[in-house]
């Protein structure tokens, strides 16, 4: 069999393959940007139709990242609720997928330096009363490192209810006493004392 091969190519000539695959990029980017200002305006079906168009590309981006699969689906899905929260202030756009990837990628940050938070309020947890109920959670958290153990703390979180993570969050992010969180939150201290400890038993039964 004898192979051929192209001649020569002109001056600004593109090898056929090559030139294919930045025809579908630009279309890619077009349709993107079309999305996007369709979304800006209001359109609904725009957010759909951005979604549906980057979802693929802003998952590989995020496994890139080191986080694991379900968080990164997470956070996509939390980055476009906020695209259609702030559609009225978003701005315009190039590069529709370079600002996705920055939006995604903060997004991952901020949720692993949460639950980096959490690993360290449950560490912290020093009432005599709850420190035999944390003994599994701080052998865990010797662990952290573990990314089934991340996963698993993830879910964990998606248990407590609203009032436990505002409890939680006032306790061990904002260092408040229990007299303050009471009086914050205008309940008493043994309610606000029974809440949090509820909340770090509903961690650790989760965390088994």
């Amino acid at each position: 069999m004898v192979y051929t091969f192209p001649g020569k190519l002109a001056d600004g000539q593109l090898p056929v393959m090559f030139s294919i695959q930045q025809r579908r990029m630009d279309a890619y980017e077009d349709d993107n940007h079309i999305y996007w200002e369709r979304l800006r305006k209001g359109d609904k079906q725009a957010l759909f139709a951005l979604y549906n168009n980057t979802y693929s590309h802003l998952l590989r981006f995020g496994l890139k990242t080191g986080s694991n699969d379900e968080l990164v689906k997470d956070c996509i899905t939390q980055l476009f609720l906020q695209l259609w929260t702030k559609q009225a202030t978003l701005p315009p756009v190039t590069n529709v997928q370079g600002y996705l990837f920055t939006a995604l990628k903060r997004q991952l940050l901020d949720q692993l330096a949460y639950q980096a938070k959490i690993h360290a309020a449950i560490h912290r947890m020093t009432d005599k009363e709850a420190e035999s109920e944390l003994s599994y959670e701080e052998m865990i958290i010797r662990h952290q490192q573990d990314e089934e153990i991340k996963h698993r703390l993830q879910q964990a979180l998606k248990a407590l209810t609203p009032r436990q993570i505002e409890l939680v969050r006032l306790k061990f992010f904002e260092g408040m006493t229990y007299e303050q969180i009471a009086a914050q939150t205008s309940q008493t201290v043994k309610t606000a004392y029974n809440t949090i400890y509820d909340a770090i038993k509903t961690l650790r039964k989760m965390l088994k």
